[in-house]
């Protein structure tokens, strides 16, 4: 394929089209809600008894992480122990405590029941380094887990991506499921890259209390966390609840965006597509891209896709594409088509050997749908298929290796990027 391609049209959705689609979603996430047998509010542990225990990646994960989890009652006192050996929750041989400085009740509908939330900011830690901990409330701990730091070296490692986990439980739970699987199975694996569309509204917390425990699934039978790298998607797009439950990444309220870096040789960013693609964040993108000429992997990752297997194409397509093959970025990942993709390269709206591939598009429990097969940028050896799935993304010293998984978890795709900067 050596024709040039024409761009998409860009969509401009109009103040009316988002007045009635804000309707649509509080409408329906009203239809989810009703007739549930169960609240996982309601059901939630009494008290200050700590659960929805998460840790979260955002700027430099060799170092630095979130702890988060949740408690019924708003407590006074929060606080996570941390240490470097297992103490089987004796909270007298922690070697360090960290308090919580971020607390507060979760936002909600009217009709939701309230919980509150708590963030404590570890930092000061050691790259590729296990970390056992538990957290506190009031004097109610959690069971000990531990988590491994980022490396900060050149060491292999991995990524598990995917997003769009909204709507069917029942699947997102079985797609937890395979996550774990995938997580103990493979030593290399340090975090799940999140893509966006948690829940179907992203301000109902009902929903989000039910994705939380479900994301505890992820947790492997001995106890280790599953550090997320969080993206703010199209379904949480208005509100604070993503703010809330993530710990503000990226920084202000309504940004949402940073720069992850992996290891001593890999940046990824991860962006916000669902605020302005220009002016702050398009500057934010060429700088950090610029500064990281000299890094041997760049990646990026964000909600609606330039290259969709369904959709029409979002500004991402003007705004960060040409950036993207301006500094040779070697992998973009994206969501919101409910679909599995891998691109060819693309470079100049055609394909071509040193172009950048886009894979996604997210299948973590929403309705999958058929991509158009007939795009020029998905014909061999691009590919495309209707089914859920994550994505492996292998970080090595001389390729990028991509392995995808169906909800069986049978291999569904692989392939190999080689590095373009010598």
């Amino acid at each position: 394929m050596t024709a040039p391609r024409t761009p998409f049209p860009i969509p401009r959705r109009g103040l009316i089209g988002f007045a009635l689609g804000a309707l649509a979603a509080v409408g329906v996430a009203i239809a989810l809600l009703a007739g549930r047998s169960a609240s996982a509010i309601a059901e939630s542990p009494a008290g200050t008894q700590p659960h929805h225990v998460r840790v979260v990646w955002t700027e430099s994960p060799k170092d630095s992480a979130t702890i988060a989890w949740s408690t019924r009652e708003p407590g006074a006192t929060h606080r996570v122990l941390l240490d470097r050996e297992p103490r089987a929750g004796d909270r007298a041989r922690y070697e360090r405590t960290v308090v919580a400085t971020r607390n507060g009740d979760y936002a909600r509908l009217p009709e939701e029941a309230s919980l509150a939330f708590h963030h404590a900011v570890v930092d000061g830690l050691q790259p590729s380094t296990t970390y056992w901990f538990v957290v506190e409330s009031d004097g109610v701990a959690s069971p000990e887990r531990h988590f491994v730091t980022a490396p900060a070296d050149t060491r292999a490692f991995a990524l598990l991506a995917g997003s769009d986990s909204r709507s069917d439980r029942a699947q997102r739970r079985a797609m937890n499921g395979l996550l774990r699987a995938r997580f103990e199975a493979d030593e290399q694996v340090i975090a799940l890259l999140h893509g966006g569309d948690y829940v179907y509204d992203g301000l109902s917390l009902e929903l989000f209390a039910e994705w939380l425990s479900d994301h505890e699934l992820t947790t492997t039978s001995a106890g280790r966390v599953l550090p997320i790298i969080p993206t703010r998607g199209n379904h949480e797009s208005r509100g604070e609840l993503f703010d809330q439950v993530f710990g503000w990444p990226g920084g202000p309220v309504g940004r949402n965006w940073f720069a992850c870096r992996l290891g001593a040789e890999t940046l990824l960013l991860v962006l916000n597509t669902e605020t302005a693609l220009g002016g702050d964040q398009a500057d934010f993108v060429r700088d950090s891209l610029e500064t990281a000429r000299d890094r041997r992997w760049l990646l990026a990752s964000y909600h609606q896709p330039a290259f969709p297997a369904v959709k029409d194409p979002s500004p991402a397509l003007e705004h960060w594409v040409p950036l993207f093959e301006e500094y040779r970025v070697d992998l973009v990942v994206e969501s919101d088509g409910h679909v599995q993709k891998r691109t060819v390269p693309i470079r100049g709206g055609r394909a071509g050997p040193d172009g950048v591939v886009y894979i996604g598009e997210g299948g973590l429990g929403v309705r999958q749908r058929s991509p158009d097969a007939t795009r020029w940028f998905l014909q061999e050896p691009g590919f495309a298929r209707r089914g859920h799935h994550v994505w492996r993304i292998g970080i090595g010293a001389d390729a990028i290796e991509l392995e995808a998984y169906g909800e069986d978890g049978a291999r569904t795709d692989a392939a190999r990027i080689s590095g373009k900067r010598e």
